[in-house]
């Protein structure tokens, strides 16, 4: 007797079946109405897809074996024909792993039913049409090739005379998928007389062939479905033809139980985590010298989105990176929202009109402020959850355009699926493991070989990322990479209007923590040389960076970087309010070595001409007392494009504007200060264009395929729910069926019963009463004509108003056909 799913299903214990909802939560998003259509929504291709995916490769291979064995007349397989065909293989898997399996399958609702009555829910062959790779039976395909197949040693024999290019083919298609498409007329005879013009095969009796897919299809070893739906020129291998090949390895070929080893021994725990702390410390480096070369010079955004190849390319000469490392660092950085568009007007633009310009953001200012390792971890985390592939800037899309850095072109959705599939094979493995990545995609193959399919350049460039990101280091995943991988809470805690948690109301994750352990503490002091170098030795509190990046030139970074002083830099911090008292007291308490002489002498020089001049608006005027300077000014020919004049002895002015006649005068090597309408100096430290302040991108990986952990009292009362709405279902059934107005002869009151008339009617083609209840309960009737039935919907067009209409098949209470 066989047992339908939702039969089942009702007959699971509430914990075996919130159990089950733990394994597959999709079945409850909704909670369906009652088990009919928890049953329907457990065997749609959405969920049946989802299922399989998370499946081992072995996993897979078993439930091949339940496919392979079922019984033609029910339709079922048993655990004893499951363990006979499993053994098979050339190394076949202990009997304990194949029932394990099977147990798994069971839990997943895949299988069910008693070990000696094993049923596949229905959707399998629809996602995954050939199980184990190996093409439908010879019956199926065509009855020439059945006879063929049929006589083993007939089959034996033509095998043995295919000519080598065809057993190529052969072998091809055996070890799946068992189609292939081939060129246009492959598949027809050769012209009469063709034949003699044919060079011989030595292989085939001297007699002259032509193309080896033609021979194998004249000799029934191959069988053309062009007409069975598929492409023109498209072919599949019998299965009695691929069970034969496999004859040495097995009907499912090699069943391995465990995932392949890691050959190389793991490396040293403090090494890894050393080398990848050196790494994000530089990465955090790189990132902010970036942001500071768009401050400088933004980036304009090209009109079909993205930034330029030019200004990709300007920026990583500018940095000394190749351009893939500057393409990621510019994506990261747009993800953690550091930088943002800023629309520019005007004569701002080289263009006339407006346009878009990528430049650094009001977070880039919060990000600054923060340690070395809550910086990376906002880069990091925000790379590790962006929906973005940065590997595939630089290559051509389908209209052959290159793909440029920010441009939608390179958006991707299962990026970040990507990124915690390739990360999660090193996390799992011992602590310090150090595979190639050809082991990696080795063990991804075999962890989820449905996902990984096809994934394989994307794995790697995870692999190259993680790497230049300081995620992993010496290719081993680092202490605080592993706890960066499964820690989302923290980021979630601080919310998106403190991101860093710089308020001190959050406590910092435990990636923060773990690696602030592995980075040297932050220095507040610098040692001053002879010839005016600055040298920090090592990484420099966030102050400290302020100050230097006022008073000195940035020369070289590093472990320590260096700056150098200069009279323009000491120029601009005057500019930016320090007296020359102050640059004196900000040297000798920040220096570690006495500050030199010519340090002393380069300020006070510097501060004695500043502020010499006074820069007003006439368009602008400029005064001073001492005529004598004045006097050199309006004299100088590099200033004759001010077009300055004397109005008194002390005073000279100019149709320019202010800002013009500063930057001329200081190009020409004066030291002009600004002053307001009172006379007093206007003293601002230069201020840099930033874009709004932008959200960073989600801090969990939204994968469609992880299994939320729900907790078991949950469970049980969405089951107490579905119980409910079984109960409820069940007295509707019995209830009298609304048929406009009439009860019509044999009226089907029963869920299963009304699913077959509905099929029937599909397959006819004809009218039929449906039954319902809306979304309030309400009954109802209506004459249609049914379309089509899947993922628990009835597709149906109605007679009068020739439209149609989609009914929820756990809503239809009745289904009559019509007269």
């Amino acid at each position: 007797m066989t047992t339908s799913l939702a039969d089942h299903l009702r007959g699971l214990p509430d914990q075996s079946l919130a159990a089950l909802l733990q394994q597959r939560p999709d079945l409850v998003v909704p909670v369906p109405a009652d088990v009919s259509a928890l049953a329907i929504r457990a065997q749609s291709r959405v969920s049946v897809a989802r299922a399989l995916d998370s499946l081992d490769r072995f996993t897979l291979q078993v439930l091949d074996a339940a496919r392979l064995t079922q019984d033609a007349s029910t339709g079922a397989s048993s655990i004893d024909a499951i363990l006979a065909m499993t053994t098979a293989s050339a190394r076949p898997p202990a009997a304990t792993a194949v029932r394990a399996a099977v147990q798994q399958l069971r839990s997943r609702l895949l299988l069910y039913g008693p070990d000696e009555r094993l049923h596949l829910i229905g959707g399998i062959d629809e996602i995954s049409p050939y199980p184990a790779g190996l093409g439908r039976p010879a019956a199926e395909l065509d009855a020439r090739a059945a006879a063929v197949c049929d006589d083993s040693a007939k089959l034996r024999r033509t095998l043995l005379s295919a000519p080598p290019s065809a057993r190529a083919i052969l072998d091809r298609l055996a070890a799946g998928p068992p189609v292939g498409s081939v060129p246009p007329g492959a598949l027809q005879a050769p012209p009469i007389g063709a034949e003699d013009a044919l060079p011989p095969d030595p292989t085939n009796g001297g007699t002259p062939t032509g193309s080896p897919v033609r021979w194998l299809v004249d000799h029934r070893l191959l069988v053309s479905i062009a007409n069975g739906g598929s492409a023109p020129g498209t072919v599949e291998l019998p299965r009695e033809v691929g069970l034969l090949l496999r004859r040495d390895t097995g009907p499912l070929g090699p069943m391995p139980t465990d995932p392949p080893p890691v050959s190389a021994a793991p490396r040293e725990p403090k090494a890894v985590d050393s080398a990848g702390a050196g790494q994000a410390m530089e990465v955090v480096r790189q990132a902010e010298a970036l942001l500071e070369q768009l401050a400088a010079e933004p980036a304009s955004v090209l009109r079909s989105g993205g930034l330029g190849v030019r200004d990709l390319r300007r920026l990583a000469r500018a940095l000394g990176l190749d351009e893939p490392t500057a393409a990621l660092l510019l994506e990261a950085s747009h993800a953690a929202g550091l930088t943002g568009e800023l629309e520019v007007h005007g004569a701002a633009t080289t263009r006339p009109g407006t346009e878009q310009q990528v430049v650094p953001s009001a977070g880039y200012e919060v990000w600054r402020a923060g340690s070395l390792a809550q910086r990376w971890e906002q880069l990091a985390r925000a790379w590790l959850t962006m929906t973005r592939q940065p590997g595939l800037i630089g290559q051509r899309d389908d209209r052959d355009r290159p793909i440029t850095v920010l441009s939608a072109e390179a958006e991707r959705a299962g990026a970040p699926i990507a990124r915690q599939a390739a990360l999660s094979v090193l996390a799992d493995l011992e602590p310090a493991s150090a595979p190639t990545p050809n082991e990696v995609l080795d063990l991804l193959d075999w962890r989820a070989p449905r996902r990984s399919r096809g994934r394989e350049t994307a794995h790697r460039e995870v692999l190259a990322e993680a790497a230049t990101l300081g995620v992993t280091g010496l290719g081993a995943l680092t202490s605080y990479g592993r706890l960066l991988l499964g820690d989302t809470t923290p980021g979630e805690q601080r919310g998106v209007d403190d991101p860093l948690g710089l308020r001190g109301d959050t406590e910092p994750s435990t990636a923060v923590r773990a690696l602030d352990g592995l980075l040297p503490a932050p220095v507040d002091h610098f040692l001053v040389q002879a010839d005016l170098t600055v040298v920090v030795p090592g990484p420099a509190d966030p102050t400290l960076t302020a100050e230097l990046d006022v008073v000195a030139e940035h020369e070289s970074a590093g472990g320590a970087s260096v700056h150098r002083v200069t009279p323009a830099s000491v120029r601009r911090a005057l500019d930016a309010g320090y007296s020359a008292d102050d640059l004196h007291g900000l040297f000798t308490r920040r220096s570690r070595t006495p500050v030199p002489q010519g340090l002393t002498y380069l300020v006070d020089d510097t501060a004695r001409r500043h502020g010499g001049l006074r820069v007003g608006a006439t368009g602008a005027y400029l005064r001073s007392d001492d005529e004598a300077l004045l006097g050199e000014v309006l004299a100088d020919r590099r200033l004759e494009a001010l077009v300055l004049r004397r109005l008194a002895p002390t005073v000279l002015v100019t149709p320019c504007q202010v800002n013009r006649m500063l930057v001329t005068l200081r190009e020409a090597g004066y030291a002009p200060v600004p002053e307001d309408a009172t006379g007093a100096a206007v003293l601002t430290r230069p201020r840099s264009r930033r874009a709004p302040a932008r959200v960073p991108a989600a801090t969990r990986i939204l994968d469609p395929l992880a299994v939320p952990k729900l907790p078991m009292p949950r469970l049980l009362g969405m089951v107490e729910q579905i119980r409910r709405g079984e109960a409820a279902a069940r007295a509707a059934r019995r209830a009298p069926a609304v048929v406009r107005g009439q009860e019509a002869a044999g009226a089907v009151h029963s869920y299963t019963d009304a699913l077959a008339v509905l099929q029937q009617a599909v397959r006819d083609k004809v009218l039929v009463w449906v039954g319902y209840v809306d979304a309030h309960g309400a009954t109802a009737s209506r004459l249609v004509r049914p379309v089509s039935i899947g993922a628990g919907y009835l597709r149906a067009e109605d007679e009068r108003t020739e439209m149609l209409h989609t009914f929820a098949l756990h809503r239809i209470a009745a289904a009559v056909l019509a007269d």
